[in-house]
C-alpha cells in the first residue's frame, strides 16, 4: 500500500541531461517516466514541478551581465520546453500527462489554474507544472513548495543526484553520514542546504514534508512512495 495518495515531484532539470553536459538525454527521461509509470500504478496521484538548469541557468556563465529578471524568465522558458519534453515521453510510455504553466503560452501549454489541476490530479493525468511561480527571483523549489501546497500534496519529493542530505559533502568528506530524518529546526540549524530558504520556509510553515532521495537510483522513487527506508525526510 502507497504510503501517500498525493505527491509533488521537484526534478531539477539538470537531471534530465544524463551524462550529456546539457540538453535532454532520451534514455535518462525514459527510465525517469518508467520510475513515474510504477508509482502510477499503485494509484498515487502525481504533479511534477520540472527546473530548467540544463538548457539555461539563470546564475550561469550565459547570463553575466544580463538583468537578473530576464535571466530568470529565460530560465522559466527552459522550464517549458523540460516540461513538454516529459509529457511527450510520458504520452508515448502510455501515461496521460497535462503541462500547466505559470506563464501564459496558450498555444503551447494551458495555463496553471489550480481546480483544473485537483480535477486532473483525482483523474490519474499527470500533472506537470512549468514556468515556475511565474515571478523572476523564485527558484523551482519555492515553486515545488507553493504548487505542493496549492494542490494538496501530502509531500514534496526534491529528486536529486544525491540519495538524501548528508551531514557533509559524501563526495568529499568520506565519513559523511546520511540523515534518515530530520526536523525543518534542525536542517536550519545545522545550515544543510536542503532546498532554498523561501522554499524550506514555506514547507515548515505549510507543515509539507519533504523527502529528498536519489532519482537515479533505480526504484527509489516507487521505494519512497511505498514508505521505505530512501533518502531523508525532513518534518516539522
Amino acid at each position: 500500500m502507497p504510503a501517500y495518495k498525493r505527491i509533488l515531484l521537484k526534478l531539477s532539470g539538470e537531471a534530465l541531461m544524463g551524462d550529456d553536459a546539457f540538453g535532454i538525454n532520451r534514455a535518462t527521461i525514459a527510465r525517469m517516466v518508467e520510475e513515474i509509470a510504477e508509482v502510477t500504478r499503485l494509484g498515487v496521484q502525481v504533479a511534477i514541478v520540472i527546473g530548467g538548469g540544463n538548457i539555461f541557468r539563470g546564475v550561469a556563465g550565459g547570463s553575466v551581465g544580463m538583468d537578473r529578471a530576464t535571466a530568470d524568465y529565460m530560465g522559466m522558458l527552459a522550464t517549458v520546453m523540460n516540461a513538454l519534453a516529459l509529457a511527450d515521453t510520458m504520452d508515448k510510455a502510455g501515461l496521460v500527462a497535462r503541462v500547466m504553466s505559470a506563464i501564459a503560452i496558450e498555444q503551447v501549454v494551458e495555463p496553471y489554474v489550480r481546480p483544473k489541476a485537483l480535477q486532473y490530479l483525482e483523474e490519474g493525468k499527470v500533472v506537470v507544472f512549468a514556468a515556475g511561480t511565474g515571478n523572476p527571483f523564485f527558484t523551482t523549489d519555492t515553486a515545488a513548495a507553493l504548487r505542493g501546497a496549492e494542490i494538496g500534496a501530502e509531500i514534496v519529493l526534491k529528486a536529486t543526484k544525491v540519495d538524501g542530505v548528508y551531514s557533509a559533502d559524501p563526495n568529499k568528506d568520506p565519513k559523511a553520514t546520511r540523515y534518515a530524518t530530520l526536523t525543518f529546526d534542525e536542517a536550519m540549524a545545522k545550515n544543510l542546504q536542503v532546498m532554498d530558504a523561501t522554499a524550506f520556509a514555506l514547507c515548515r510553515d505549510q507543515k509539507l514534508p519533504v523527502k529528498v532521495f536519489s532519482i537515479f537510483k533505480p526504484g527509489a522513487l516507487r521505494n519512497v512512495v511505498l514508505g521505505g527506508d530512501e533518502g531523508t525526510l525532513v518534518h516539522v
